[in-house]
């Protein structure tokens, strides 16, 4: 059980951490938060684990706070500055890939002993970077527009929890299937593409709920000025 203890510690820490920097910093503190989650994110994920019994990867509660910076600025100052976050992860993330191709394709020297430990976690197989790159923009996008039109639906503040988990739970459902389709599907059979997708998304399921008590608290910060 000790994994799963400390899994949801690290969750707590993360969902207090953006707390923290939308209280400190305000808005720019979200824009700031959701660059630095898509690259932890995708270095996180290279580490394999065993969560409640399944092989899972690790990088899913830091790419879950990015869906919930999405809601908060979604929830909070509409619906064009969610968009605009979600460019400015994919942006970090698309900046992240190029720089460290280049930095990977330097000779290192003789006494280097960092080379072959970067090529773990940054020499991404082309299908793998596309998958990652694509579910992001897709899902981070289908988050917004079903955050929105939820709310239209469900605007009153004690259907917060309704916003926020329909949205994050239905485009992390698009964001599992694009992503290990893109990368696994004819890697491994059927069945195991299977397994890593409904163990995947199971992890993804449970940050969504998790969640759901920080987007309450961060809708009372800055409540009477924009920031």
């Amino acid at each position: 059980m000790y994994n799963e203890v400390l899994w949801f510690i690290f969750a707590i820490v993360n969902f207090i951490l953006v707390l923290a920097i939308y209280r400190l910093f305000g808005k720019p503190g979200l824009f700031v938060w959701i660059g630095f989650s898509t690259v932890a994110a995708n270095l996180q994920v290279v580490k394999t684990v065993e969560l409640f019994g399944l092989t899972a990867t690790l990088g899913n509660i830091m790419y879950g706070t990015s869906f919930l910076i999405t809601d908060i600025l979604n929830e909070k100052y509409g619906k064009e500055e969610a968009k605009k976050g979600v460019w400015l992860g994919f942006f970090t993330l698309i900046a992240m890939t190029i720089i460290m191709q280049f930095v990977l394709a330097f000779n290192p020297h003789e006494v280097d002993f960092a080379q072959g430990s970067l090529e773990t976690i940054f020499g991404l197989l082309p299908r793998i970077a596309l998958g990652s790159l694509l579910a992001f923009l897709i899902s981070q996008y289908s988050d917004v527009i079903i955050y929105s039109k939820i709310k239209a639906r469900f605007p009153k503040d004690n259907q917060l929890w309704i916003r926020n988990n329909g949205s994050t739970m239905i485009s992390q459902l698009l964001d599992t299937l694009i992503f290990t389709s893109i990368a696994f599907i004819g890697v491994y059979p059927f069945d195991v593409w299977i397994q890593i997708f409904v163990t995947t998304y199971f992890i993804k399921w449970l940050v969504a709920l998790i969640d759901t008590p920080f987007i309450y608290i961060a809708r009372t910060f800055h409540k009477n000025k924009e920031a």
